[in-house]
């Protein structure tokens, strides 16, 4: 599945784009895990208007031409880490999208023995809680600059990422995206992360 070719597809549902928050962080050390209580030194509102996007169920999506998908090359794997419940979380592409966002996009195995199922990576927002098992929790920390950028979503709390549906089968690999407002122009490392994984950090493009 050609995950770009899906949220194209998906954002001709996508009423309007609401505002997603950057925060600025005390101390981006930890990778932008946790409570956002303490991390609340100020607040902006960013407007962005991406030309993809969605809450798109994971492998949802029309399948392209056989022939053409067998020659694709294996994406370029950027980060990669396991965590709960032998899931492992990898980064694939990070990149700097027209309209001012970053799309991140990866894969997500579920290395245990049972099917995989987490409200939990919908994140403490109360706005993002009708995504359920998603990456609508996700958030990225950029050093450089001291922020943390929160997940997009549209005016009704539905986040431009994967959702996950009734949860991920034992040994299955899925692939994602999640779209955040686009760092500044001279960053260029950030560090991803969602639910209890440890954070990820990725070069962006």
């Amino acid at each position: 599945m050609d995950l770009r070719e899906n949220k194209s597809r998906l954002i001709l549902i996508v009423v309007a784009l609401g505002a997603a928050l950057v925060i600025a962080v005390a101390s981006c050390g930890g990778g932008g895990g946790g409570d956002d209580g303490d991390a609340r030194g100020s607040e902006e509102t960013t407007d962005a208007t991406p030309d993809d996007g969605g809450n798109a169920e994971a492998g949802e999506g029309e399948g392209g031409d056989g022939a053409d998908e067998a020659d694709e090359e294996p994406a370029e794997l950027l980060a990669e880490v396991t965590g709960e419940e032998s899931i492992t979380l990898g980064i694939t592409r990070a990149e700097r999208e027209a309209g001012g966002f970053l799309t991140v996009e990866g894969t997500i195995t579920n290395g245990g023995g049972g099917t995989w199922f987490d409200v939990g990576w919908a994140g403490p927002e109360q706005e993002l809680a009708d995504n359920g098992f998603s990456m609508a929790g996700a958030s990225i920390v950029a050093n450089e600059e001291g922020k943390r950028y929160l997940i997009l979503r549209d005016t009704t709390g539905r986040c431009l990422c994967t959702g996950f549906g009734t949860g991920i089968e034992a040994g299955a690999t899925v692939p994602w995206f999640a779209q955040f407002p686009e760092p500044e122009a001279g960053t260029t490392e950030v560090s991803f992360q969602v639910g209890n994984m440890p954070p990820a950090t990725i070069q962006i493009r």
